[in-house]
């Protein structure tokens, strides 16, 4: 046991009185000491019992199904170190394994900048972002609108930025 017996012994103590102050409490004083001996003994197990699991639990070590280098050889793909499948993201996959993308990095002695998607999905979802407008402000989309127009329209692209600055510069 790691804990000193006299804290078993006081909390053992502790109980009883406890115990012997409630008022629905009927007992003669022949009966105290065994049931501050029996209380003692509950303790005592319950202090063993919790102890042993502490230390049971080792530090397991974790070899990874493939080596860093090709966990990222290839671009549309990234290769767990757990089982050794491709994903495109491994998020969800750290997930069902309950990691989180830093313990997955600890686990493996990975650093912090190791990606956890594909580089070819990430270049794809960044390119459809951009194409829908995400990121820009408002008044720039219709900055851009704009020029889109003036060029499919005829007029000069400066005049319809320009009628789009006092639009807007209008409606504020």
């Amino acid at each position: 046991m790691t804990e000193d017996p006299t804290n078993t012994v006081q909390l053992a103590t502790e109980l009883t009185i406890a115990w012997l102050a409630n008022p629905n409490t009927r007992t003669d004083s022949d009966a105290v000491p065994a049931f501050l001996q029996s209380m003692h003994d509950a303790v005592a197990k319950l202090n063993a019992s919790s102890a042993p699991q502490a230390e049971a639990e080792p530090v397991q070590e974790h070899t990874p199904a493939v080596s860093v280098r090709k966990s990222l050889a290839n671009p549309d793909h990234i290769i767990s170190m757990i089982d050794g499948k491709p994903y495109k993201t491994l998020r969800r996959h750290l997930t069902t394994n309950g990691l989180t993308p830093d313990e997955y990095r600890e686990r493996y002695g990975l650093k912090a900048d190791y990606p956890m998607v594909a580089a070819n999905y990430s270049e794809s979802r960044r390119a459809m972002a951009k194409k829908i407008g995400l990121g820009r402000k408002p008044a720039q989309q219709v900055l851009d609108n704009a020029g889109a127009t003036a060029k499919t329209v005829g007029k000069s692209g400066k005049a319809a930025i320009a009628a789009a600055k006092r639009v807007l510069g209008s409606a504020e």
